[in-house]
């Protein structure tokens, strides 16, 4: 009964949504604030540069809205504007980080393990809260696109395919992403190195 109910005020708040009604935005806003920070911090936008690239994140997604066909969850395609927003400002920026695509591509190998359940409820089933923050910890020491696909996987949930559109690469990309990432972060929590990192 309380998941219909719930049903019924998400299609009527996603109605005025995709009518451009300025509260229903506002809340949008505020619902996914977060997952837009989250999206930019892990592409290593400095602080006082996701202000920034969230605002047009958000401009671009209350531009599209009625191109929605809600074929992904609306965080996923939320995740996708603002990934893309990220990288174009970082280009724009000329970084370096995403000037040369190619040499950031990861080719899938044979001996990729498949991201699955049990890869991702032995990240979610760390015993305590210290063993949890030093793995998210060493997560932010991985290479970005690891480390973007390894927060959408195991923070945010996302599925392999989803995680593909988000970030317009193939699925074995993904998977390769995820299996290089899981290996350095057993290298990196296996040597005991500090790896506190300023966030």
């Amino acid at each position: 009964m309380a998941d219909e109910a719930r049903k019924r005020r998400d299609a009527s708040w996603l109605g005025r949504l995709f009518a451009r009604d300025h509260k229903a935005f506002a809340e949008f806003v505020d619902r996914y604030k977060e997952t837009i920070f989250l999206c930019c911090r892990t592409l290593g936008l400095r602080e006082d540069e996701i202000e920034d690239v969230a605002s047009e994140t958000f401009m671009a997604a209350y531009k599209g809205i009625g191109r929605y066909r809600g074929h992904a969850e609306l965080s996923t395609w939320l995740w996708a504007i603002a990934y893309r927003q990220g990288v174009n400002y970082l280009r724009k920026e000329s970084r370096g980080l995403w000037k040369n695509r190619r040499e950031n591509q990861l080719l899938a190998e044979d001996d990729i393990q498949p991201a699955n359940n049990g890869n991702r409820q032995a990240l979610a089933g760390l015993e305590s809260k210290e063993q949890t923050e030093l793995v998210w910890e060493a997560v932010e020491r991985l290479p970005k696109l690891w480390m973007m696909a390894t927060v959408l996987f195991y923070r945010e949930g996302k599925e392999v395919k989803e995680i593909a559109k988000i970030m317009q690469v193939r699925q074995n990309t993904v998977k390769t992403y995820l299996f290089r990432g899981r290996k350095r972060l057993k290298e990196l929590l296996a040597s005991g190195e500090d790896i506190n990192v300023s966030r």
